[in-house]
């Protein structure tokens, strides 16, 4: 895809219902700009796939859509398996509903765990927070490093800047120990990632992202079923279940803290 395709993918994820962020696509295309691939038929654009390479053993796969007219023809086919091959020899991840999981097993993929996705609604207002503006780039790059398989240096410091976003961390004796972002989407905010050493970090974070969102405006968090400290904090504060995904990957799932992600980045990416 060129960056412009891109912002077609991007319409059509948000015409399925999946609630892309209004500026996430500057942030994905910077990350691999060769990672995002689009099937043409008659020199219309009818498919879409993302399959973004991190360092030199991780791919993650998102953006797999085939306009609704031209489904069931073999197209979606032939653009998974460019995306595969573009990663062959990667460990590779991504995120599905769950009533498509044998249709990946057979790809190779077996299932690590489930991320369900909770809604909330802004009540405006204001949190007394511990939380700082994060002015130090690095240390977010180094921290996000802890919960995901490679560093992803452009893609975080991109995403930590986006426009009409709101991004702030955790800072104890000089230590970064949590962070999150808050980012407009198709419909309402998104919180994305939340990661944090402890529950309580956490829920100041969360907190403080939330007293962003305008009152009677929608936001939504996407968990890992497996932390249950993070479960424990969406219905602490009344979030509904949405719906869910299974994270899957080709090999062994990475050894990542999982307790320490209470909040996914991206569905898209990761």
């Amino acid at each position: 895809m060129t960056r412009s395709e891109l912002d077609i993918a991007v319409a059509w994820a948000a015409a399925e219902g999946w609630n892309p962020g209004l500026q996430d696509a500057n942030c994905f295309y910077g990350t691999d700009p060769a990672g995002f691939l689009m099937g043409f038929l008659e020199g219309e654009p009818i498919a879409a796939i993302s399959a973004v390479k991190y360092g030199t053993s991780f791919g993650f796969i998102g953006f797999y859509i085939v306009k609704p007219e031209f489904r069931g023809k073999g197209y979606g086919l032939a653009i998974w398996h460019a995306a595969l091959n573009s990663l062959r020899g990667r460990n590779i991840g991504l995120d599905v509903v769950g009533a498509q999981q044998d249709n990946y097993i057979k790809s190779g993929f077996c299932l690590a765990y489930r991320n369900i996705r909770y809604e909330g609604m802004g009540k405006g207002g204001v949190h007394d927070s511990n939380c700082v503006p994060l002015t130090d780039v690095q240390a977010v790059i180094d921290y996000d490093r802890q919960c995901f398989p490679e560093v992803r240096s452009h893609f975080t410091q991109c995403w930590i800047a986006q426009p009409d976003s709101h991004a702030v961390g955790m800072v104890q004796g000089q230590i970064l120990v949590g962070y999150g972002v808050l980012r407009p989407a198709s419909k309402g905010y998104k919180i994305g990632p939340l990661f944090a050493d402890t529950a309580a970090i956490a829920d100041d974070i969360f907190q403080t992202l939330v007293a962003k969102v305008p009152a009677g405006t929608p936001y939504c968090l996407d968990v890992p079923e497996v932390n249950g400290d993070a479960v424990a904090l969406a219905k602490q504060y009344g979030l509904n279940y949405v719906f869910e995904t299974a994270r899957m990957y080709t090999q062994k799932a990475p050894k990542l803290p999982l307790n320490k992600i209470f909040g996914v980045t991206t569905f898209e990416l990761g």
